[in-house]
């Protein structure tokens, strides 16, 4: 007689909820469901739409991933809500429940959840950790924290970066390791070849173009960028930045640097929500990919720029230089200093025709370890 499969329960946010944090939970979700009976509960209110900087919190894409099967119950600010998502979860009586962890702001309403759970299953309890502490945290943020996570016996992380900083709120509970997957799955229009993605975006043949992908907050580097490009064009007349991603902050504010230092004919930039099925045109007309962060954990923008085999200049912050092999998969950047941001794009320029980062990526992303999850999880459920 067939086994009865092990029941999980993962809780997050996922479709219809845009952005790289849903994006991983429909990852996940489908990489365990074969192994393990899964279950996702989501939001069904995420943010409250006068904190949330951006235009909407859905994802306007006609192209997905999966758009994962869940049940939107749980309303980020209301405890009632919280209360009716632990009896269901209690009703369920999983063998493991997995709460997906990135912001602070999350704390009150996960242990309002745990808090309702059965003594049982309270021991059952999993985070999953982005980020430990948000990337522009504030006291508040680390006492909602520690409220959060308080309720974790067992910790998932995604660099060896959080694997430390857990620490902090993990005691002694085990702590697992995986990775983010890589994002090669984004539609891609065959009618139109690399070449002709780069001179529609309004570059020319011999152009370098390096690409800032994603939302747009000051711990992201965009304006060390800017300035760094303000002596790079002055060394290569052909290399030219691609900005895409919509502006969390205030955009006149990058517009100011630009105008400042004379770079409009450096920079094309796209103030918005790149949906899924333009992502590909962003990334095939780019040579490299610059994350220039200040802060970090780990990203899933360089997991995207992997998906499509292109090199990564990035800062060594956070966890962001264990995914880089330096000079096969990109540059590390050892500061996010405008000298060094420079001197790395440089050398990235040096070696562009002498190294083939195009097969050493692809090389990278066959032991992506995001592969071995299910083996994760069996370790998780003992």
């Amino acid at each position: 007689m067939k086994s009865q499969k092990q029941k999980i329960i993962l809780v997050g946010v996922t479709y219809p909820y845009r952005g790289g944090i849903a994006v991983y939970m429909t990852f996940l979700y489908n990489a365990l469901k074969t192994d393990f009976d899964v279950e996702v509960i989501n939001f069904s209110t995420l943010y409250p739409e006068l904190l949330f900087p951006g235009k909407t919190q859905y994802d306007t894409s006609t192209q997905h991933l999966d758009k994962t099967p869940s049940k939107r119950m749980m309303n980020s600010m209301n405890p009632l809500s919280w209360r009716k998502t632990a009896q269901y979860i209690n009703s369920k009586n999983p063998d493991l429940i997995l709460f997906d962890w990135w912001h602070p702001f999350f704390g009150m309403c996960y242990n309002g959840i745990c808090g309702g759970l059965t003594k049982s299953l309270r021991k059952k309890v999993t985070f999953n950790i982005h980020n430990v502490v948000s990337h522009e945290g504030s006291k508040i943020d680390s006492v909602l924290t520690k409220l959060g996570l308080r309720n974790g016996t067992k910790f998932l992380t995604l660099s060896n970066k959080v694997a430390e900083d857990i620490k902090t709120y993990s005691g002694d509970a085990p702590i697992f390791r995986t990775e983010l997957p890589t994002h090669g799955w984004y539609p891609i229009d065959a009618s139109k070849t690399a070449l002709e993605q780069k001179l529609s975006l309004g570059f020319e043949k011999h152009d370098i173009v390096l690409l800032f992908f994603g939302y747009i907050r000051k711990y992201k580097g965009l304006d060390i960028l800017i300035e760094a490009f303000s002596d790079l064009v002055k060394q290569h007349n052909n290399v030219k930045l691609l900005v895409a991603g919509e502006f969390y902050d205030k955009p006149e504010f990058y517009h100011n640097l630009i105008e400042k230092f004379d770079l409009k004919k450096k920079v094309v930039m796209f103030n918005e929500f790149i949906a899924n099925e333009e992502v590909a045109k962003y990334f095939l007309a780019s040579d490299a990919v610059v994350l220039p962060y200040r802060s970090a954990t780990q990203s899933g923008i360089m997991n995207i720029a992997y998906g499509f085999s292109k090199p990564v200049i990035v800062t060594d912050v956070g966890g962001l230089a264990e995914f880089v092999q330096q000079d096969k998969t990109g540059i590390v950047v050892p500061t996010s200093n405008v000298k060094d941001v420079v001197a790395g794009i440089n050398r990235y320029i040096a070696s562009k025709d002498e190294i083939d980062f195009e097969e050493n990526v692809k090389a990278q992303v066959a032991g992506n370890s995001f592969g071995d999850v299910v083996g994760v999880f069996r370790e998780m459920l003992g």
